[in-house]
């Protein structure tokens, strides 16, 4: 359960109240050092390398969200408070305390532990529910429905033309260290097969591109092995996962991840309109 996880740890910070102490900064210096020490590159015997890289890209983006953070912070101090008690009670405080308790309870007098608790239970839920959040936020960025088809391709006969949307991925990375050229995505890229085209759009805090595949088969072996530099990683999505036909031939370990376990930033406005601008390039060639 990711309530039970310490995010501070995974990513090798303290807890407790210095870690809630830290600031962006210093949780972005943490990640890229450990995304290099636990970079499946770097581990290739380890067969829990990707889980593990996959959980510090997670507790990367809760300690990110200020939402997610604060819930995640309060849960951490109702632990300690919690701990501290029951280390500081020695036997005989410890049936004083039960002793006080079962008058309390007999005179109907709220249970404290029950109330600990309960307060407990009710901080993680919140925190689950904004990690759902958040996972479900990068889940509709990363397959955004198709285009509404037009009436010039809806009367065509036959099966239509158009572009492919199986074939094209969806890129992105955080603007630290070295970044990614249209020609480098395209040189990362056609290790899997023919690239036939490469669109970067970005900002000052990350970038993204769409990569075109001529195959299907390429998109799928692409998606979850092209990773990038060491010190920059890259995400990699595909815009429409492939059907089961398509990618029953591929092997396991090239398989689209679930979504639900996907984060990273994508731009739905941009991706619309390089669609169309693909889709016309495409119905020109024919």
């Amino acid at each position: 359960m990711d309530a039970q996880i310490d995010h501070y740890a995974v990513l090798g910070l303290p807890s407790g109240e210095e870690g809630a102490k830290l600031t962006e900064k210093e949780i972005n210096k943490a990640y890229r050092w450990k995304a290099l020490e636990l970079h499946p590159d770097k581990r290739p015997d380890d067969p829990n390398a990707a889980a593990n890289f996959q959980q510090l890209r997670t507790s990367y983006d809760i300690l990110r969200d200020d939402k997610a953070r604060k819930l995640f912070d309060e849960l951490l101090r109702v632990k300690r408070d919690r701990e501290l008690r029951h280390s500081q009670r020695d036997g005989k405080r410890r049936k004083m305390v039960s002793d006080l308790e079962r008058r309390e309870r007999d005179a109907n007098a709220p249970d404290l532990a029950a109330k600990e608790r309960e307060e407990e239970a009710r901080i993680a839920r919140k925190l689950k529910e904004e990690i759902a959040r958040i996972r479900a936020m990068h889940s509709m960025k990363a397959a955004p429905p198709p285009p509404p088809e037009t009436e010039k391709e809806s009367g065509r006969g036959g099966g239509g033309g158009g572009l492919d949307q199986e074939k094209v991925l969806k890129v992105s990375w955080e603007k630290v260290g070295e970044d990614y050229s249209a020609d480098k995505l395209r040189e990362l890229f056609s290790e899997f097969g023919e690239v036939e085209d490469v669109v970067i759009k970005g900002s000052k805090k990350k970038g993204s591109a769409l990569v075109v595949m001529a195959t299907k088969e390429g998109s799928v072996a692409a998606t979850g092995s092209v990773i990038g530099h060491l010190a920059n990683p890259l995400l990699v999505l595909p815009l429409k996962p492939a059907t089961v036909a398509d990618s029953s031939s591929v092997p396991k370990s090239a398989e689209t991840p679930k979504l639900s376990n996907l984060v990273g930033a994508g731009y739905q406005a941009f991706e619309d309109s390089v669609l169309k601008k693909l889709q016309k390039a495409a119905e020109k060639q024919k």
